[in-house]
């Protein structure tokens, strides 16, 4: 089995006109909205083996608080450059060449790809991800690229703006 979490990344800040778009940080907002997903995250058990992010600082910065909550170390978090300005098509053909010893998968990233991603996998479309929200799905398989051909499993759709006041 198989299990993907794609993560978008949190709010970012427009505040600095001079920094370029890979460069701009998250907003107190977005910090605030990711430490609720994280906290989610972590009170229901979710520990992926490896953690994928855009190299964009705002995806990276979502990744290390998410990290940070659930107990995955920091330093194993992997930057990928191909995960930022790509296409649809270049995340298929990441995501089936993923390792095939990873069997629970996390990746943070932009929209529209991750919206459009994640729609290829849930029965239900979305029409939008927005900034903090998951969506996580399992394939029966064992190799991710079988997942093309093979059942999948929607675990859940979340946004900050879902979880319960009592999970806060």
């Amino acid at each position: 089995m198989k299990t993907l979490i794609l993560i978008r990344h949190a709010k970012s800040s427009w505040q600095n006109e001079t920094l370029l778009d890979v460069e701009r940080p998250l907003r107190r907002k977005g910090e605030k909205r990711t430490k609720l997903i994280a906290q989610h995250f972590n009170n229901i058990g979710l520990k992926p083996d490896i953690i994928l992010t855009s190299h964009a600082e705002r995806a990276r910065q979502t990744a290390f608080i998410v990290a940070e909550t659930i107990g995955f170390p920091k330093e194993d978090i992997v930057l990928e450059k191909g995960l930022y300005d790509t296409s649809v098509s270049s995340l298929n053909d990441f995501l089936y060449g993923i390792e095939d010893n990873h069997d629970t998968v996390m990746i943070f990233g932009h929209n529209p790809e991750l919206t459009q991603l994640a729609n290829q996998f849930i029965s239900k479309k979305i029409d939008w991800l927005p900034t903090s929200g998951a969506v996580s799905v399992s394939f029966d398989c064992e190799k991710w690229n079988e997942i093309p051909s093979v059942k999948v499993i929607e675990n859940f759709i979340i946004f900050p703006k879902m979880i319960k006041k009592s999970e806060r």
